[in-house]
C-alpha cells in the first residue's frame, strides 16, 4: 500500500529542572514512525511536511533508517523550524516559529495513494481551502481520508502560549472526511456551543463522517457511527495497562494505526481497537523503542 501523512514537523524542546535542555524530533515525526512501524516493508509512506532549513539535514538523517519512508514530500523552508517548548516546572507549552501552511500544489503529487492522514500538528499545517482541494482530488477515487483535529482547537498567542478556542468552522473541516479523531479535552472545547460528546457526534454524522472517534487516554476511546439512520456509540476499551513511560505522540500513533488497520480490514470498530492497542503500547516505551514495538504489533493485523 501507499499512504500519505500530512502535517508539520517540529522540534520538541524540553527544559529540565536542572537547567539543561533536550531537543527531540516532534510533530509529524511521531506519525511517520508510527505509520512506518505498522506498515509492511513493501508499503510506502509519503510524509508531506515542512521543515526549516536549520533542521532539514537532521530530519533526513533521523528518518533515513526507515526504509519504507519516501522523503520526496519534505518541503524545506527558509528560516527556523517550528519548535514546541516544554518546561518541567510548568504545564504550559510554548509553540514558536510556526511554519507557513503547506500549499496544495506541493501536496497534490502525493495523493495517488491508498489512504491519506492529515494531522493538524500546529493548527496551521494546511488551510481549510487546501483540505477542500484534497477532498476533491481523492473522493472520486474512494481514497479514505483520516483527520486528526488536534491543534485546530488551539490558539497560539504572540508569546507562544496556547489556549483552547472554539472552532466556528469545524463542520467545514469535518465535512466529507471519512474518519475524524480528537481527544476528550479537544472535543469538549471544539464547538462554539460546547456540545457534549453525544451531541457533537450527532452533529458530526450528517457531515458524511463514517467514523468519529474520541480518544480517552487510559480509558480507551469511543467510536460513533451511523447504523440504520441512528447513532451508534461503541466503547473501545484500552489495551492491558502497562507502566507509562511517555504519552507524547500517543495520539499520532492512534491515528496512523487506525487508518492503516482500516485499509487492511475495512472495519472501523476493528481499526479503533487496534489503534487503542498500538497507542497504549507506545506509551510504555521510550521514543526510540516505539518503532520496534509497533513492528511487533503489526503481525496481529
Amino acid at each position: 500500500m501507499k499512504l500519505t501523512v500530512i502535517g508539520q514537523y517540529c522540534v520538541d524542546v524540553f527544559h529540565r529542572s536542572g537547567g539543561t535542555e533536550e531537543r527531540r524530533p516532534g510533530g509529524i515525526y511521531h506519525s511517520i514512525i508510527a505509520m512506518s512501524g505498522i506498515a509492511g516493508d513493501r508499503d510506502t509512506i509519503y510524509p508531506v511536511f515542512s521543515v526549516g532549513e536549520n533542521e532539514a539535514e537532521n530530519i533526513r538523517s533521523v528518518l533515513s533508517p526507515y526504509k519504507n519512508v519516501d522523503l520526496s514530500g519534505m518541503l524545506v523552508l527558509p528560516g527556523v523550524t517550528h519548535e514546541v517548548h516544554y518546561d518541567d516546572e510548568s504545564p504550559n507549552e510554548h509553540a514558536l516559529h510556526l511554519a507557513q501552511p503547506i500549499p496544495f500544489a506541493h501536496i497534490r503529487k502525493f495523493l495517488n495513494v491508498d489512504g491519506v492522514y492529515v494531522n493538524m500538528i500546529s493548527g496551521r499545517d494546511i488551510l481549510i481551502d487546501t483540505l477542500d482541494e484534497i477532498r476533491l482530488e481523492i473522493r472520486g477515487k474512494k481514497i479514505p481520508l483520516h483527520l486528526d483535529i488536534h491543534c485546530l482547537t488551539l490558539h497560539t498567542h504572540d508569546d507562544g502560549t496556547r489556549t483552547f478556542r472554539p472552532m466556528a468552522d469545524w463542520r467545514r473541516w469535518c465535512f466529507m472526511t471519512d474518519s475524524v479523531q480528537l481527544n476528550a479535552e479537544e472535543a469538549a472545547e471544539m464547538s462554539v456551543e460546547h456540545f457534549n460528546d453525544t451531541l457533537l457526534a450527532k452533529q458530526m454524522i450528517p457531515l458524511m463522517v463514517q467514523a468519529f472517534i474520541i480518544t480517552r487516554g487510559a480509558e480507551g476511546a469511543t467510536l460513533y457511527r451511523e447504523e440504520h439512520k441512528a447513532l451508534k456509540t461503541i466503547p473501545i476499551p484500552a489495551a492491558a495497562e502497562a507502566p507509562v513511560v511517555s504519552t507524547l505522540g500517543a495520539g499520532d500513533v492512534f491515528g496512523a494505526s487506525l487508518l492503516y488497520s482500516y485499509l487492511k480490514k475495512k472495519d472501523y470498530q476493528d481499526a479503533a481497537a487496534f489503534a487503542c492497542q498500538a497507542a497504549t503500547r507506545s506509551t510504555a516505551v521510550p521514543a526510540e523503542e516505539k518503532h520496534r514495538q509497533l513492528r511487533l504489533l503489526r503481525e496481529s493485523l
